[in-house]
């Protein structure tokens, strides 16, 4: 009954007209500073289609993100406070609680790509998790000599993205609609949205360019340069094409850096070595 008149309670700060974004911490689904990092690694692990969660936005203030997740991505969306409303998508919202019941009744959105996502899933700021921890059994140093600055934290982007675009064929030149989701290194592309199987998976540690094209009489089309195949793709419009091929670029620079540890070399081995078994696939 204790959290139940908590959140009542929290509830009620919503209908002030002064201040709203300071109430925005009572929201169960708030996350506050968590990184775009951060809050594709907990979407992407923990939630399902139509998870979602609202963050700060590191680029001006008053400007929020709301991280959805889709089917494989995470996308992000603006959320601007004005100082008396709130500015998502096509609406404005004079108060935090018209904002709110905004997402209680499941809205339905849609980005250039083409992917629709009802907003079903808040994800909370706070879950429970059991109390447990393990006994060290055993401790002892692999390296000697090591200091400080050998201690580099590194990891993976995530940087995802997913959305129709029609592709060329490699033998028979006709152009046909297919699926593609972006993850880490691996651009996959699928018979369609539902298919669970990917018809290839491209290694971009093994791209060389992304760049737009002109000679394929084909609008809003780009291509992705391998050393056994030139991929051309087309999106619908000219704002998507260009951030695919911006993403593209972005992660080839990410995981073509000489810097990576060992074990991202290993798993770029491993999946070159698939990459090359799907050759002969369509």
């Amino acid at each position: 009954m204790g959290r139940v008149e908590a959140r009542e309670r929290n509830m009620s700060h919503l209908d002030s007209s002064e201040g709203e974004a300071e109430h925005l911490q009572d929201l169960g689904w708030y996350h506050g500073s968590l990184t775009r990092h951060a809050a594709e690694a907990l979407l992407l692990s923990n939630g399902m289609d139509g998870s979602y969660l609202l963050r700060n936005s590191n680029e001006k203030s008053g400007l929020y993100s709301l991280s959805v997740r889709a089917k494989e991505s995470v996308k992000h969306f603006h959320v601007e406070y004005t100082g008396y409303s709130f500015k998502f998508g096509f609406n404005e919202f004079l108060s935090l609680k018209e904002f709110v019941n905004h997402f209680a009744n499941q809205p339905l959105i849609g980005s250039e790509t083409g992917t629709l996502i009802v907003l079903k899933h808040p994800y909370p700021c706070q879950v429970e998790e059991p109390s447990i921890y393990e006994s060290v059994r055993v401790h002892t140093a692999m390296q000697t000599g090591k200091t400080e600055s050998d201690l580099v934290p590194t990891a993976p982007s995530l940087g995802t993205k997913e959305g129709y675009l029609t592709k060329q064929g490699g033998l028979v030149k006709t152009w046909k609609t297919r699926w593609f989701t972006l993850h880490r290194n691996e651009l996959k592309y699928f018979k369609d949205q539902m298919t669970p199987e990917p018809i290839r998976t491209l290694d971009l540690t093994e791209c060389s360019a992304v760049q737009f094209d002109y000679t394929q009489e084909k609008v809003n089309c780009f291509c992705l340069v391998f050393p056994y195949r030139t991929f051309y793709l087309c999106a619908k419009t000219g704002v998507e094409a260009d951030e695919w091929i911006k993403i593209l670029r972005w992660k080839m620079v990410i995981f073509q850096d000489p810097s990576l540890p060992a074990v991202l070399t290993l798993l770029k081995c491993c999946l070159s070595f698939k990459s090359h078994l799907q050759f002969f696939q369509t």
